[in-house]
């Protein structure tokens, strides 16, 4: 029998989550559970929880079934799961219309596996959670991860980086031609935490890298990199990918050109002329840019905190 007093699906998912990240370990999951409930399920969310059917699980996950292939299958399974208990607790009757088999499936099709060669990138919705879960790590190769998601930077460029291609003074990161996948000198500006993140190490390199493995006692790998992905819960993803993540939310959450996003990709745009001129009129902007991806993380940083996910 229905209780006297049915919750909304909001209501009901942020009771459920509480009561259950109790039991999860790792922070970046807690992260992720409320915020792929929140930014992803709205249309559920004023919804009474026993007046979810199929046709809302549809609209909800079908915009990002293709485009955020993990995330969506996340998703519906965090929506079946509340709903399972919704029903357990008495607030709703028949099938789950959150269920996979013989009955999504039938109109969402199967996931596509990665083809060889493709940087799995995080979806940027979920970066900042995962930039406090790194945060949290008090290791030189999360700091490293770290910092070259604030910087956009291929991770061949972080791992190479040197103490002497530190400009302390102009906050720049400045990359010799040499380390250069187009053999072009290229000039980052540094945010502040980039800074204080170089700062902290600056004292404690190893033959004169910044990043090293403690392990190996050299400079680190992108399989290094990759390791710690691993270990803090973000295996499915590559370090490459973060740059991909930054493309989207510069694409999708600013009002910055295109083109800006592209430099501070260090990607080739227009004539050789036009990208000299470029390389040093565009810095500001670029400064800019990096400046609202570090700030996007702060910002969902304390959002998290008030919804006490950590």
């Amino acid at each position: 029998m229905k209780k006297s007093v049915t919750p909304t699906f909001k209501d009901y998912a942020e009771q459920y989550i509480t009561n259950a990240e109790g039991q999860w370990k790792n922070d970046k999951h807690r992260a992720q559970w409320r915020m792929t409930i929140e930014v992803y399920a709205k249309l559920l969310h004023g919804l009474l929880v026993s007046a979810v059917e199929t046709a809302h699980v549809y609209e909800v996950l079908r915009p990002i079934w293709s485009t955020k292939a993990e995330t969506a299958s996340r998703l519906r399974g965090r929506i079946e799961k509340i709903l399972d208990a919704a029903k357990t607790a008495g607030f709703r009757d028949g099938e789950n219309p959150a269920r996979w088999g013989g009955h999504l499936e039938h109109l969402l099709h199967k996931r596509k596996k990665l083809t060889r060669g493709h940087h799995a990138a995080m979806p940027y919705e979920e970066v900042p959670a995962y930039v406090q879960t790194l945060r949290k790590r008090e290791t030189i190769v999360a700091r490293a991860l770290e910092f070259h998601i604030l910087t956009a930077a291929r991770p061949g460029m972080v791992e190479n980086m040197r103490l002497e291609h530190i400009d302390w003074v102009n906050d720049l990161w400045v990359i010799p031609a040499a380390f250069m996948k187009v053999a072009v000198d290229h000039v980052v500006p540094l945010v502040p935490r980039a800074m204080d993140i170089l700062r902290e190490l600056g004292h404690n390199t190893k033959k004169g890298y910044v990043f090293w493995a403690r392990r190996r006692g050299c400079k680190i790998s992108n399989s290094t990199l990759k390791r710690e992905m691993t270990l803090t819960g973000a295996g499915e993803y590559t370090p490459h990918g973060f740059r991909s993540s930054f493309k989207d939310w510069a694409g999708d959450e600013t009002a910055h050109d295109d083109e800006t996003s592209e430099h501070a990709l260090a990607h080739q745009v227009g004539s050789e002329t036009r990208r000299a001129y470029r390389r040093r009129s565009a810095l500001k902007k670029r400064r800019a840019l990096l400046g609202e991806w570090f700030l996007y993380t702060q910002l969902q940083k304390a959002n998290c905190d008030n919804r006490e996910v950590e």
